[in-house]
């Protein structure tokens, strides 16, 4: 009697379990690139626009900031999961092999165990070969992490390595110049760093080799049209063609967006999505010019970022299924006005439209206010697929764009859904679509600056924030945000938001990493 009363209780319990991973219609493995909130919260709060649940490691064992993620940990925490379990799998292999984006920068993980980490990748190819793997392999950036540490050398190695490359004499001087200035020990370790780097970056193109890791980016973080990044991205290119895999792995600016366009990707593939997207830009000089912090010209990231997610460029705005509103051009009068009275007339006439607000000098690395106030004016914001306006262009672009395709996605499969579910993907669009005007524009354009002064009138390390010191201005800043969140959540109003309901309270605020660059912000939706 006992062992029959066992198993029925067993039974329930695997029942229970079959249904809580049946209310998502995919369930999608994150190994994320560090805890940041645009690698892990962003993700994770996308998925649920295309009803996926994102799995991802306990996020104390992703480290924070200068303390690297433990790699050991989170393989063994890969080694207890039921692969059978999941539809897809995203994966950062800088976690896996280092403990995170800057961890990598540091030589402080040797080749041989960086290497025997990422073998995890191949054991769970072996235990689920359907399963879809999806790879991340940063090639790492010009300057190394400012940690208020480095401060004295940190922008001459950066400088040094954008120059060092250089064949004329005034830069081959000033290239000596500046060895010379930088302790030998920071420069071995970051010469040292780079070499291991890329030994990895080879790996992973091993691994799409073999069919381990099915696509792969390996993103440019953050550089410049020259420097010694440079010769390692060529030589990962020739390597891609010269082993046939151009289809399979993209070499793209970028970093902390990966992650989202790899999740659409894999939504896209399982259920055989590719919208055609026409990339619309409002000014055509700066289409053609590289954007702070990358490598290449803005209208090259535009259409890398749409062959990542596995959707089609188009010309003809007439065959495409989203319009892709590109604007850069806050410095020229006027233009913020008419680029969102033309978003406005193609949203009137049921187009769907994704947006993306690019600081072209890098200063502000948030909205726009004349757009942004545009673009709240006009109501607008609630009938869009998607808006992003964060730091460099990579970054916007690679929101953004994954955001708008996965809703165009859920619209799509919304009749096979339900109606209860329906509304759980309304909601979480608009979710993330207030989220992000918050955060780029009330956030990084308005409150930051102000956060910025704060610290300095306190003579505080902006750099390195005590634990005290990070909750007095945490504090600080959500008296400022909580205005603005009412506020927004005033004007955040149109008929299909009032229809589901979306109720925005409950706010939080905090800045994870010590410092006013990211914010990680969150609330409730009723």
């Amino acid at each position: 009697m006992r062992s029959l009363f066992t198993l029925f209780v067993l039974f329930l319990v695997i029942n229970a379990s079959a249904q809580n991973a049946s209310n998502y219609r995919t369930r999608v493995l994150l190994i994320p690139l560090d805890d940041r909130p645009p690698c892990l919260q962003f993700t994770q709060k996308m998925g649920l626009i295309g009803n996926a649940e994102v799995v991802s490691p306990p996020k104390e064992l992703l480290g924070n900031f200068t303390t690297p993620g433990q790699p050991e940990k989170i393989i063994a925490w890969l080694n207890k999961q039921n692969f059978k379990m999941f539809n897809a799998a995203v994966i950062s292999l800088d976690m896996l092999a280092y403990g995170g984006l800057v961890a990598s920068r540091i030589h402080h993980t040797q080749l041989t165990p960086a290497l025997s980490r990422i073998e995890v990748i191949k054991k769970i190819h072996q235990l689920a070969p359907h399963l879809p793997v999806y790879g991340q392999s940063v090639i790492m950036r010009l300057a190394p992490t400012g940690d208020g540490k480095n401060e004295a050398y940190r922008q001459k190695l950066a400088d040094w390595a954008e120059i060092s490359v250089a064949e004329d004499e005034v830069s081959k001087k000033r290239a000596a110049e500046l060895v010379r200035d930088i302790p030998t020990e920071a420069l071995t370790d970051y010469k040292a760093s780079r070499k291991r780097n890329l030994s990895v970056n080879y790996k992973a193109i091993d691994f799409v080799r073999s069919g381990i890791i099915d696509y792969l980016i390996l993103s440019q973080d953050d550089a410049k049209p020259r420097g010694i990044h440079v010769a390692d991205r060529e030589q990962l290119i020739e390597r891609s063609k010269k082993f046939n895999l151009t289809s399979k792995i993209l070499v793209m600016p970028g970093a902390d967006e990966i992650s989202m366009l790899l999740l659409s990707r894999a939504l896209n593939k399982r259920f055989n999505f590719s919208p055609k997207i026409k990339a619309v830009y409002s000014s055509e000089e700066l289409s053609n010019k590289a954007m702070p912090f990358e490598d290449r010209p803005l209208r090259q990231t535009v259409s890398y970022d749409i062959a990542a997610i596995g959707a089609t460029e188009v010309i003809d705005a007439a065959k495409a299924d989203l319009l892709f509103y590109v604007y850069p051009s806050r410095f020229e009068t006027g233009n913020a006005q008419s680029f969102a009275s033309e978003i406005e007339k193609q949203t009137d006439n049921g187009k769907h439209v994704i947006v993306a607000d690019i600081d072209p000098k890098g200063d502000v690395q948030g909205g726009d206010p004349n757009f942004s106030t545009e673009l709240l004016r006009r109501r607008l914001l609630p009938r869009l697929y998607s808006y992003a306006s964060w730091n460099t262009a990579g970054n916007t672009i690679g929101t953004t764009l994954p955001q708008g395709v996965i809703y165009a996605l859920a619209k799509a499969k919304m009749k096979q859904v339900g109606p209860k579910v329906s509304k759980q993907i309304e909601l979480a669009e608009h979710w993330f679509t207030f989220h992000r005007v918050l955060d780029d524009y009330y956030y990084h354009t308005l409150v930051r600056g102000k956060a910025k002064t704060y610290i300095q009138d306190n003579k505080y390390n902006p750099l390195r924030l005590t634990l005290e010191e990070t909750q007095k201005v945490e504090s600080y800043c959500m008296s400022l945000l909580s205005i603005n969140f009412k506020e927004l959540s005033d004007s955040y109003t149109s008929n299909q938001v009032t229809a589901i309901g979306f109720k925005p309270s409950g706010m939080t605020f905090a800045l994870p990493w010590g410092r006013t660059f990211e914010a990680e912000i969150d609330f409730k939706v009723h």
